[in-house]
């Protein structure tokens, strides 16, 4: 039979602790089974060629492997606290963005069905002055209207709830996933840290269960709950009154950051790497690649279209023209309301602003972003027109001003940047449409 035995195997000591099966003293360690040994179990073939070492040696080494075990527990813990603590925050943003997405649909719903019956008004207006029949056919075509709208609206809606439930039964399941992972944790550092603090024998003593339990724990993959995002819950549609509503918008070379070229027609720009010598006005962008239109709106409702296909990163929307802004001054910065769009590979993420947050993510190119302004209900809407969806609005808003469209790129940071930006020309028979509530979206 053979045997391997440390020199420690004759070493007589101090704790009373038992063989269970012979009730002698213990002294030996196998290393093989991870297990406390008497004389007997050591002479006896369960444990024949086994590593075997005297108890005070195995101690000094598994003390030591529980220790690095121990740290690398805690680090896991702290990182499962954050995330934790990151799903449950996430929990909290998710229903304010649920509530901000319901209210821009029914925003976007509203403003649509205004639209379509103020042009139905304007295309049977004198028509139905003096016909009762041709006013009744009226009355009830934007009724259906109505109707049609409304069950698009609450099609919509029940989307974006049927979505928000089921991301918070993601988040909820990952919060107690995370809760029990981060519970067996504790105990497991308390039970190591009483291990290595304690006697020699104590710290043999179930050691082979001990890292098979912590190394259980740390093969643990801790990641976020993958929930979905809610501007998948697309407004689909655009109402071709916006088409009436576009307007010719130019650039004010006055405004422009000295980095943006702009076109003869005043309708496009691209950025350069050197800035040009231009003169200096009161009124130009020096920190950013910015310029405003030459346009400017009090009332009404107004529309235009950019085409964004040539840009990575670019921010479209509108300005207060107010007379004290000289240049970017941070006190500027609260009277804009932007979308920013920003290509990353294939993926184009949409930040709003204010406040600053992201809004959407779309795996696709965008080609043109329609900008609707409503001065009266202080109301702002952003299209992708070529899918013909919203991308995102604003509602409610108070505005002290003039209005005027902005139109950013980034400035280039030391490396060629050849990014464009379009204003398109509206149709030149934006007038001439047929009036139905099937076709009042396309």
């Amino acid at each position: 039979m053979s045997r391997r035995l440390s020199s420690q195997l004759q070493r007589k000591f101090p704790e009373d602790l038992y063989c269970e099966k012979h009730l002698e003293p213990v002294q030996l360690f196998c290393v093989d089974d991870q297990i406390l040994l008497c004389g007997q179990c050591f002479h006896s073939q369960e444990h024949e060629n086994h590593l075997v070492c005297g108890v005070q040696e195995a101690a000094g080494v598994y003390r030591k492997l529980f220790q690095e075990i121990l740290n690398t527990l805690k680090e896991k813990l702290e990182v499962a606290k954050s995330i934790l603590a990151d799903e449950q925050e996430r929990m909290v943003m998710i229903q304010g963005e649920e509530q901000d997405f319901k209210e821009m649909i029914e925003s976007e719903y509203r403003i649509r069905f205004r639209l379509m019956v103020e042009e139905m008004n304007f295309r049977s207006l004198q028509d139905c002055v003096f016909n009762p029949k041709l006013r009744e056919d009226h009355l009830n075509q934007v009724l259906a209207f109505a109707t049609e709208l409304k069950g698009q609206s609450q099609e919509t809606l029940q989307r974006l709830n049927d979505l928000g439930k089921e991301n918070m039964n993601k988040l909820k399941e990952s919060e107690g996933r995370l809760s029990g992972h981060i519970c067996s944790l504790q105990k497991m550092t308390v039970e190591l840290e009483k291990k290595c603090g304690k006697y020699t024998l104590m710290v043999l003593q179930n050691a082979g269960s001990s890292l098979k339990r912590s190394e259980s724990l740390l093969l643990q993959c801790l990641e976020q709950a993958q929930i979905t995002d809610l501007s998948l819950c697309q407004v689909t549609g655009m109402s071709r009154m916006l088409k009436v509503l576009q307007r010719a918008v130019t650039l004010d070379p006055k405004t422009a950051n000295p980095c943006l070229v702009l076109s003869e027609d005043l309708r496009s720009m691209h950025l350069r790497n050197v800035q040009q010598d231009l003169p200096r006005s009161p009124g130009r962008f020096v920190f950013s690649a910015t310029v405003l239109g030459v346009e400017s709106f009090t009332s009404g409702r107004h529309y235009w279209e950019v085409d964004v296909e040539k840009a990575t990163k670019w921010q479209l929307g509108v300005s207060e023209d107010s007379a004290s802004r000289h240049g970017d001054l941070p006190t500027a910065l609260g009277n804009k309301v932007l979308l920013m769009g920003s290509l990353m590979g294939t993926n184009y993420t949409f930040w709003a602003f204010p406040p600053l947050k992201r809004v959407s993510l779309r795996g696709e190119q965008m080609h043109k972003v329609g900008v609707f302004l409503d001065c009266e209900s202080g109301q702002i809407s952003f299209y992708d027109v070529a899918n013909r969806s919203l991308i995102y609005n604003f509602s409610s808003l108070t505005f002290q001003g003039a209005l005027r469209p902005i139109f950013s790129l980034c400035i280039p940071s030391g490396v060629t940047n050849s990014d464009s930006l379009s204003i398109c020309l509206p149709p030149v028979s934006s007038c001439d449409v047929t009036i139905s509530p099937q076709s009042s979206l396309v």
